[in-house]
């Protein structure tokens, strides 16, 4: 019989919890506002808070992705915590009259990491946005399957977009950006998150956006008309999978548990070998939102779309900056 572990002690707790929320900084997040807080309490709770003051009002004004976000975080927090080998306990939405307080994590004991949970640790660092063009290699159907399990694990849900639902996507997608250009608050909201101070790091700066050309599906413009850093490469994105991320209703807790399905998605992708690429435009809008409704079927609520595929480009991709640890961890007791 295997051994019990010990309990860990409580300033071990606390080095573990803030070692958690640090590496949660690697989450993927809209326009990369990397919309949350951290809270560290005495008694050793790690609380994930929605942070209001970066949710895009015109783009995101039902909060639908700051709360993909956020849930994104708290994948990568839990995700830390597994692998550093402890057992911790999530309390979702644990206070009705406090929205924004979205999730309460408490190390619970000790536990061995799986294999799959280092996989996806070690990937976080390599993770990026890679708008350029995927090459003609298909995504193996054997990834495609074990995507679609690490989501359902997560209680998502992933729908492969089929070839003959493709226009479809395509259509819902050039809409929604079309609209969305016409809108001079979008526009201005846009340009205040692609021309950020170097100092505040966060936002989607120039040099990881890519230059306008003919696509699958379109790639939304984060420069608007402007000098992107990024070329879209020789690929024509035919070897690319579009999976819609899916949940069954749209409700807070349902888009938070999207975004730690997004998380574990990103994450197994990239530890796959593969180049990986959310999509938000059609989500934001309604009638393209309706769209892809129609493509799962009414069988569920879509979330994101993600393309993943093989980049045609090999060169390196810059990173999207993150902000400091002392700008988003708070601690209840500074000792």
């Amino acid at each position: 019989m295997t051994a019990p572990h010990p309990g860990p002690e409580p300033t071990e707790v606390r080095s573990a919890l803030a070692a958690a929320a640090e590496y949660a900084l690697f989450a993927p997040s809209v326009f990369n506002t990397q919309p949350w807080r951290w809270r560290i309490s005495s008694g050793g709770v790690l609380a994930l808070r929605a942070d209001a003051g970066r949710q895009l009002h015109r783009t995101d004004p039902h909060r639908r992705l700051l709360l993909v976000s956020c849930g994104a975080a708290l994948h990568h927090a839990r995700l830390a915590l597994a692998v550093a080998g402890y057992r911790a306990e999530v309390v979702r939405f644990p206070d009705d009259a406090d929205p924004d307080l979205l999730a309460e994590i408490t190390i619970v004991g000790r536990q061995d990491p799986d294999p799959e949970q280092l996989r996806q640790h070690q990937a976080a660092g390599r993770r990026r946005t890679d708008r350029r063009a995927f090459d003609d290699r298909p995504v193996p159907e054997t990834v495609l399957h074990r995507l679609r399990r690490v989501v359902e694990a997560e209680g998502a849900f992933l729908h492969l977009v089929r070839p003959d639902q493709m226009p479809m996507l395509a259509v819902a997608t050039a809409n929604a950006a079309a609209a969305e250009l016409e809108d001079p608050a979008y526009r201005s909201e846009l340009r205040q998150w692609t021309t950020r101070p170097s100092e505040r790091r966060d936002g989607v700066p120039a040099s990881v956006a890519v230059r306008p050309a003919p696509r699958r599906v379109p790639i939304r413009d984060h420069t608007l008309g402007g000098d992107p850093g990024l070329e879209a490469g020789p690929g024509t994105d035919r070897g690319a999978a579009y999976l819609i991320l899916f949940g069954r209703g749209d409700t807070p807790a349902g888009l938070l548990t999207g975004g730690e399905a997004l998380s574990a998605l990103l994450l197994t992708a990239v530890a796959e070998g593969l180049a990986t690429a959310p999509l938000s435009d059609p989500i934001e809008l309604d009638w393209p939102r309706w769209l892809l409704r129609n493509l799962l079927a009414d069988v569920g609520e879509p979330y994101l779309v993600v393309r993943v595929g093989f980049c045609a480009d090999s060169g390196p991709l810059p990173g999207t900056p993150r902000r400091q640890p002392a700008d988003v961890i708070e601690y209840t007791d500074p000792t």
